[in-house]
C-alpha cells in the first residue's frame, strides 16, 4: 500500500469514529446567530500596517503643505462660494487654497462611527475604528462568461443578476454597482436603471453613481418611494453615493461635483472618492501617492461639510498602481496591497470612516492568478482595518471585467480572509489546558468527539461553501469537480431560484406607473 492510499484509509477510519458522525451532526444544527458566526461583517483588523506612527505624521504634515500651497483648480461657482464661506483661499490663478486651521477644524468636526444603512435593517453596518466590511464596486464594460472564456458587453441584467447572487453571499457585506450597462447609452437611462437594478436586487446597501447633477432627482423621487417617504430615506438611507469629486492631480471634477451638492442636499451619503494611477496621475512612489490621495480627500470632505456640517462622508483614499513598464494599471500587484493598507492607516490616523479597493486582479478569469492576487490584496486591506473594502470580489482585468461565478468563488475566499482579521482569542479556556489533560491522561487520546470541538466547531472555524475539501479518493468518487465548475452551477441555481421580495410589489408598480418606460429592466427579468 502506498504513503497515500495509507493516509486515506486513516482518514477513512478516522470519520468513522463517533467523534465524527458526532461532529457532522453538529455540523447539520440549525444556523448559527449572526454574532457567534465564525466570520462576519464588521471584525475588527488592525494588526497590520505598513506605516509606523512617524510615517503617518510625516504624510499628514506633507498634506497641510501642499493644501495650504498647491490647493485645487477647477472649482465650479457653488463649489468656490461654499469653500471660500468656510475660510479657504481663492487666488489670481484660479486654485482654491487650504489654511491648516481650516482642515483641521474640519476633520475634529466631520461624522465618524456613523451607519451604512441596508434596506434591510439586518445588514446595517456601523463605520467605526477597524471594524471591516467588505463589498463590490467598479464601472466594468464588460462581463465574463468563463463557460466561452471570452468578455462580452455587460448589459442592465447583469447588474440586477449580481445583486440578487449578493444578496445570499454572507462575506460580501454592500453592494456598489460594479458594471455599467452598455445596453443603455442615455446617461439618465444609465444612472437611473443602475440604480433599480440594485436596489431592487439586493437588500444590503448599495453604492452608486450619476453622470451630471440633473440626474439625482429621479433617482431621489425613487428611493424616497421605496423608503415609504422622503423622511424615512433621511433617517435611514440605504443607498451612498461613490464621487469621483476631484481629478487627479489636485483639480476639481466640475459635473461630479454638482452630483455631491445634490446628494448632500438629498440626504444621500458620500463616498469621497480619489482615483489617481501611480506613476500617471499621482506619484509614483507609494507614500507620494498616499499623500496626494489624502489632500484630495481632505478637500472633499472641507467642500461636503462647509454645504452640510456633520454629513456622511467616507474617507475614500482610491489610489491605483501603475504597471511602469507600459502605464497601464496593475489592481492585482503587491504595490497596490501595501498602498491600499496605508490608505487605511491614514483614515485611522484621522478617525474617519475609510474605504479604499482591493481584489481588482489583473487576470482575465477566475483562475490561479486571480486567486493570489485577489486573496493577498483583500487579506491585507482587512489585515489593516479598513472599514469599506471596495471591489473586493468579482472584479478582473483591472476593473474591466467582471464575473458572477467569481462572485461565488470570492465569497470563499473572503470568508478566509475575515477569518484571518479575526485573528486568535487567547483566553484561559482556549488555553485548553483541562482538555489537553483529560484527553492525554483519561480520554482516548484524541478530540475528535471532546466536547470543545463539539462547541467550537462552528464558532471557531470557517468552512468554504465551493472550496475543495475532499480527500483524493472522494474527489475522484465525485467526478474530480473543480471550483469553477462548482460555481458555475451554483450560480445558474441562485438565479433560477432567487428573485428578491424586499421591495413590495405595489412599491415597483407605482415606479413603473410613474417613471414608464423609463424603468428598462423588464417584470418578467425579475421573476414576474
Amino acid at each position: 500500500m502506498s504513503v497515500l492510499e495509507k493516509q486515506e484509509a486513516a482518514a477513512d477510519q478516522r470519520s468513522r469514529r463517533s467523534g465524527g458522525r458526532e461532529a457532522r451532526r453538529a455540523m447539520r444544527a440549525a444556523p448559527l446567530a449572526d454574532d457567534i458566526k465564525p466570520v462576519r461583517a464588521g471584525l475588527e483588523g488592525g494588526s497590520y500596517g505598513p506605516l509606523t506612527e512617524n510615517d503617518q505624521e510625516r504624510i499628514h504634515e506633507a498634506v497641510l503643505t501642499l493644501l495650504e500651497t498647491v490647493g485645487f483648480a477647477n472649482a465650479i461657482p457653488s463649489c468656490i462660494e461654499a469653500l471660500t464661506e468656510a475660510g479657504a483661499g481663492y487666488g489670481d490663478d484660479g486654485r482654491i487654497r487650504f489654511p491648516r486651521a481650516l482642515v483641521l477644524d474640519t476633520i475634529k468636526k466631520a461624522a465618524r462611527h456613523f451607519t451604512l444603512h441596508g434596506q434591510d435593517p439586518k445588514h446595517d453596518m456601523l463605520i467605526k475604528g477597524k471594524r471591516v466590511h467588505y463589498g463590490t464596486a467598479g464601472a466594468a464594460v464588460h462581463l465574463v462568461d468563463v463557460e466561452k472564456r471570452e468578455y462580452r458587453e455587460s448589459l442592465l441584467q447583469d447588474i440586477y443578476d449580481a445583486a440578487r447572487l449578493v444578496e445570499g453571499l454572507d462575506n460580501i457585506h454592500f453592494f456598489q454597482r460594479p458594471m455599467v450597462p452598455r445596453d443603455i447609452p442615455d446617461p439618465l437611462d444609465m444612472d437611473f436603471n443602475t440604480l433599480y437594478a440594485c436596489v431592487m436586487g439586493t437588500s444590503k446597501h448599495v453604492g452608486t453613481s450619476f453622470t451630471v447633477r440633473e440626474n439625482v432627482q429621479p433617482a431621489l423621487e425613487m428611493l424616497y418611494a421605496i423608503a415609504g417617504g422622503e423622511e424615512n430615506f433621511r433617517a435611514r438611507p440605504f443607498v451612498s453615493n461613490s464621487n469621483c469629486f476631484v481629478v487627479p492631480p489636485m483639480k476639481f471634477a466640475e459635473d461630479a461635483c454638482g452630483v455631491l451638492e445634490a446628494c448632500v442636499e438629498g440626504g444621500i451619503p458620500i463616498l469621497l472618492l480619489s482615483a489617481g494611477q501611480a506613476g500617471a496621475t499621482a506619484p509614483a512612489a507609494i507614500a507620494g501617492a498616499v499623500v496626494q490621495a489624502v489632500a484630495e480627500v481632505l478637500v472633499g470632505l472641507i467642500y461636503v461639510n462647509a454645504i452640510k456640517p456633520g454629513h456622511p462622508a467616507i474617507f475614500g483614499t482610491w489610489p491605483f498602481v501603475s504597471d511602469l513598464r507600459t502605464g497601464a494599471m496593475s489592481g492585482g500587484s503587491a504595490e497596490q496591497a501595501v498602498l491600499t493598507a496605508a490608505c487605511a492607516q491614514m483614515a485611522q490616523f484621522y478617525d474617519l470612516p475609510g474605504g479604499s479597493a482591493a481584489g481588482m486582479t489583473d487576470s482575465k478569469l477566475p483562475d490561479i492568478q486571480s486567486g493570489y492576487e485577489k486573496g493577498i490584496t483583500d487579506v491585507m486591506a482587512g489585515l489593516a482595518g479598513l472599514n469599506l473594502v471596495y471591489e473586493s470580489a468579482g472584479m478582473h482585468a483591472s476593473l474591466l471585467g467582471f464575473c458572477l461565478e467569481s462572485l461565488i468563488i470570492d465569497n470563499d475566499m473572503l470568508g478566509h480572509c475575515l477569518r484571518c482579521v479575526r485573528g486568535i482569542e487567547v483566553t484561559d479556556e482556549a488555553l485548553s489546558i483541562d482538555t489537553i489533560a483529560d484527553v492525554c491522561l483519561k480520554g482516548p487520546g484524541h478530540y475528535l468527539g471532546n466536547e470543545q470541538t463539539l462547541r467550537l466547531m462552528q464558532t471557531e472555524y470557517f468552512y468554504p461553501a465551493v472550496g475543495d475539501r475532499f480527500s483524493p479518493k472522494e474527489w475522484n468518487e465525485k467526478g474530480r469537480p473543480d471550483i469553477l465548475q462548482r460555481a458555475i452551477l451554483e450560480k445558474k441555481r441562485v438565479l433560477a431560484e432567487r428573485f428578491p421580495r424586499h421591495v413590495p410589489k405595489l412599491i415597483d408598480d407605482r415606479l413603473r406607473a410613474r417613471f414608464g418606460e423609463m424603468i428598462k429592466l423588464p417584470r418578467a427579468s425579475m421573476g414576474g
